[in-house]
């Protein structure tokens, strides 16, 4: 894939174990927080936050910033952490450790709301490419030096490439999907590639010329990379999927395919909410005909369907729909 959007909520697992649940044979929740220590994998920024592997994190670093928030709500306090943690026995910290050294003073963070500023001088740090994720425990980053990454910068990739390759790396994990998307699919990259915006923008119009596909259906023209076998996956039976899955990250690709608006409404007031908490679109062969809400209780995994206007509930469409869910128990451990 190159590329795996990650996110907290579990609904009813992590984001990024939805979706290596349906392209990982026999994969279950957690595997990839289990077994990332000895995965060729990191944990790193593009459009958005997720993993990658070292080949694709060779083209985010080194990532050229400007003063980070911390740096001045906290003069000093970087380079005081990255010390500390290069300096650490075990050349990994909890971030609780680092708590511990420099104290609880709380600072402002993106979301409008106070982090511990230590945490925040890790995340900085991490960001920089001045210390990597070594793993997670139950879900808590612990950090330690990156010296791959010290490497990378002193004989990194040319910056017009790394922008080339980017454009690549995304026409082929989301393509075929509106040029419209792509281009914002790359504003999203600016964060992960912070001094390469410009870059970016002539990246994405040589590709244009020389490297993507291209095609108008009803009017919108949809771009993917040249040589993609279009018909090679074409899904089939049930699946339920997650918000942040390829198949259904491009809201505008989806409206235009399958007819009907597809949200997350996680972050939406409860009473405002039209398909739920965190719904899971829900396909029948190529069409999204639905979604699902599951949550796990009492060991029990519990759902709730809905099916757009015009489906008809068929029997094999039941029993799709019983495998699926099948497949999820056996995906969340239940049962077992």
């Amino acid at each position: 894939m190159g590329f795996l959007q990650a996110d907290p909520i579990r609904a009813p697992a992590r984001a990024q174990d939805l979706t290596l649940m349906q392209r990982v044979s026999g994969y279950r929740a957690g595997d990839l927080e289990r077994l990332y220590p000895a995965l060729d994998a990191e944990e790193d920024m593009l459009p958005n936050y997720g993993f990658v592997p070292r080949r694709v994190q060779a083209l985010l670093h080194p990532r050229r910033v400007g003063a980070l928030k911390i740096e001045t709500q906290a003069p000093g306090l970087l380079a005081e952490v990255l010390a500390f943690v290069e300096a650490h026995p075990s050349a990994e910290v909890h971030p609780r450790e680092v708590q511990a050294a420099f104290g609880s003073v709380r600072v402002g963070n993106a979301w409008g709301g106070q982090s511990s500023a230590s945490t925040r001088a890790l995340d900085g740090l991490h960001y920089q490419g001045l210390l990597r994720i070594s793993r997670r425990v139950s879900g808590v980053r612990l950090y330690s030096p990156a010296p791959h990454l010290t490497e990378l910068r002193a004989s990194p990739q040319a910056e017009s490439e790394r922008a080339r390759a980017v454009v690549r790396l995304l026409a082929q994990l989301y393509g075929p999907l509106p040029q419209t998307s792509l281009s914002y699919l790359l504003s999203l990259s600016g964060y992960g590639l912070p001094h390469l915006r410009t870059e970016l923008r002539a990246a994405l119009k040589s590709a244009l010329d020389e490297e993507l596909s291209s095609a108008s259906v009803d009017g919108l023209k949809y771009v993917w990379l040249a040589g993609t076998d279009l018909e090679a996956c074409v899904p089939s039976g049930v699946r339920m999927v997650g918000p942040f899955d390829p198949l259904v990250w491009d809201r505008r690709r989806f409206a235009h395919l399958h007819g009907w608006t597809y949200k997350l409404e996680a972050y939406t007031p409860p009473a405002k909410r039209v398909l739920g908490y965190y719904a899971l679109p829900l396909f029948w062969n190529e069409r999204a005909v639905g979604w699902a809400n599951l949550k796990v209780e009492q060991g029990e995994l519990k759902s709730e369907l809905h099916f757009v206007s015009g489906v008809r509930q068929t029997a094999a469409l039941k029993r799709g729909v019983a495998a699926e869910l099948e497949r999820y128990r056996a995906f969340l451990g239940l049962g077992m």
